[in-house]
């Protein structure tokens, strides 16, 4: 496998941990909303992290998940708990980042750092695997 691949999923990796410390931070400082949006963030830069061995990429968010869903989730790589994980952030984002009136609350900005804790844990494991796969 090419070293640029591995650095380039390392490095998406690195991202979504640093979205997931962010989303933390916000969570603790009571900014919801902008909590949701880095949870989201986290979890879509772990699924690029994966997609980074596909040599895949997309410029919209909707063709990254739903190649993710489609060689990932329905081949059983990954449960389809974590399909729903991503549907649910993105849904939440989408709802916080552009409705006017979305009130995002605690609970919901609790549970996206737990669920977006589980995913990029899970998938770290993978990229892990992959890379001594790959020696």
């Amino acid at each position: 496998m090419n070293n640029m691949i591995i650095e380039l999923a390392r490095y998406r990796m690195e991202k979504a941990k640093n979205d997931l410390k962010a989303s933390k931070i916000m969570l603790e400082n009571n900014l919801f909303s902008q909590s949701l949006n880095r949870s989201y963030y986290s979890i879509f830069h772990s699924v690029r992290a994966v997609l980074a061995f596909e040599q895949f990429d997309s410029k919209k968010h909707s063709g990254i998940i739903a190649y993710f869903n489609q060689n990932f989730i329905k081949k059983g790589i990954f449960s389809k708990h974590y399909s729903k994980i991503l549907m649910g952030a993105e849904k939440i984002r989408n709802k916080s980042d552009y409705n006017d009136f979305y009130i995002a609350s605690k609970e919901d900005a609790v549970e996206q750092v737990r669920n977006a804790e589980e995913f990029v844990r899970v998938v770290d494991e993978y990229i892990k695997n992959m890379c001594k796969q790959s020696k």
